[in-house]
């Protein structure tokens, strides 16, 4: 009874299982650029979701969960305090058969200074992410930040379809890392999730 009622206790902090909790790892870092994460509810009690350990390690963050939002609080979400938005998101080739608005241009980023911008992230499966821009579309009006040419994931635990697809803790920190031109480092978070992903693998059964 006793052994069952630890394993069901959550850390206050993290709301993760006690045994799984990853407090200890967190390392806050200072971001210039702010992060909102807007994540899938069906993400939220995934035990290898990484965007709740990203926004506690990062001190300018939030995250929000829904996945249509009211657009009067998206709109405010997005927009706060007069900073230009972009969208964490690659390019797609098939907006119109989505039924989604080809994003507009990306401004030029030399023209603004990284604590004007705010970066918007999407936490979700592809499928999932792809729904809520098409049922968000004020997240259609967002310029893109499209990644490149990025490190192959440390995330060894979850099933990708290559080794360049990121985890939302990986993809976040190598898009501030790009439009804060490296001025802070992100290393702290990234091993932080390492040794997150170490902590999970050791909880799965090892096949013969």
């Amino acid at each position: 009874m006793n052994d069952e009622s630890h394993q069901r206790a959550n850390c206050s902090h993290c709301q993760r299982p006690t045994r799984t909790c990853f407090c200890a790892f967190i390392h806050q870092v200072n971001n210039r650029v702010e992060l909102l994460i807007l994540q899938h509810p069906e993400e939220t009690p995934n035990a290898k979701n990484t965007a709740v350990l990203l926004q506690l390690s990062l001190k300018n963050s939030q995250i929000y969960t829904g996945e249509r939002f009211d657009e009067l609080q998206l709109q405010q979400l997005i927009y706060a305090n007069g900073r230009r938005p972009l969208l964490l998101y690659p390019p797609l080739a098939d907006y119109h058969s989505l039924g989604i608005t080809p994003p507009p241009a990306t401004p030029e980023l030399a023209d603004y200074s990284a604590e004007q911008l705010r970066l918007i992230v999407i936490d979700a499966t592809w499928r999932k992410s792809r729904k809520m821009l098409y049922l968000n579309p004020l997240l259609q009006q967002l310029p893109l930040l499209s990644l490149s040419q990025t490190p192959a994931s440390i995330y060894r635990i979850r099933k990708a379809h290559s080794e360049n697809q990121l985890s939302t803790l990986e993809a976040s920190c190598y898009a501030l890392q790009q439009l804060e031109q490296h001025s802070v480092n992100y290393q702290p978070v990234l091993q932080a999730m390492a040794d997150f992903v170490a902590q999970l693998a050791a909880f799965i059964p090892k096949s013969d």
